[in-house]
């Protein structure tokens, strides 16, 4: 084994341990933080090789994180460089059930344990929306649907955030998407007048 292949196990793995550990609350949460550790910190990837990584891991079933890490270890460093990163991502998640469990089932009525809870919702609201805006900028050349997955990410951490009934929203872009359609006749009638 090379000296440059144990320095990429060794990145890869301090990586998705660091965003195993401070990813609290799930998928979610930690997508910003492999998007700065991959794209911006070690360039593993560009933005929009990380879009496209993104909008296949929510098509799969299963932990979005796993999917990703797994994807990005084999790319850094092949399929030892999977198990890596994906044994990694877990460990604290499994190091943290074991010793904080059985404690955490004393104390699971104290009400700073559902404080805890609660302030975790906007933190994760903050770190999307911070997220959203940073593909909206980098990808106003080529707007499509890769650009349109961090909003879609966003709108639904909002919704479940302030607690609205996902088919409110789609009846209200159905019927924005109705008024806003012009009939053919009058974008007919609106060439032959331009010239």
């Amino acid at each position: 084994m090379t000296e440059d292949l144990k320095r990429e196990y060794w990145h890869l793995f301090q990586t998705f341990f660091r965003i195993g550990i401070f990813g609290f609350g799930g998928g979610p949460s930690m997508i910003p933080l492999v998007f700065r550790e991959v794209v911006e910190k070690y360039h593993w990837l560009d933005d929009h090789e990380f879009s496209d990584i993104l909008a296949v891991g929510n098509t799969l079933p299963g932990p979005i994180i796993t999917k990703m890490s797994g994807y990005i270890g084999y790319r850094v460093a092949g399929v030892t460089g999977s198990l890596v990163a994906l044994t990694a991502v877990i460990l604290p998640a499994i190091i943290a059930m074991i010793l904080l469990l059985t404690t955490l089932s004393a104390y699971k009525d104290e009400p700073w344990v559902n404080g805890l809870a609660a302030g975790v919702v906007p933190i994760v609201a903050v770190m999307m929306g911070r997220l959203t805006w940073d593909f909206f900028i980098k990808s106003k050349q080529t707007l499509g649907l890769a650009a349109a997955l961090p909003f879609v990410a966003f709108g639904g951490v909002t919704l479940v955030w302030l607690k609205i009934h996902p088919a409110f929203v789609i009846g209200i872009l159905l019927i924005s998407a109705l008024l806003r359609r012009e009939p053919k006749q009058s974008q007919a009638s609106g060439q032959n007048s331009a010239s």
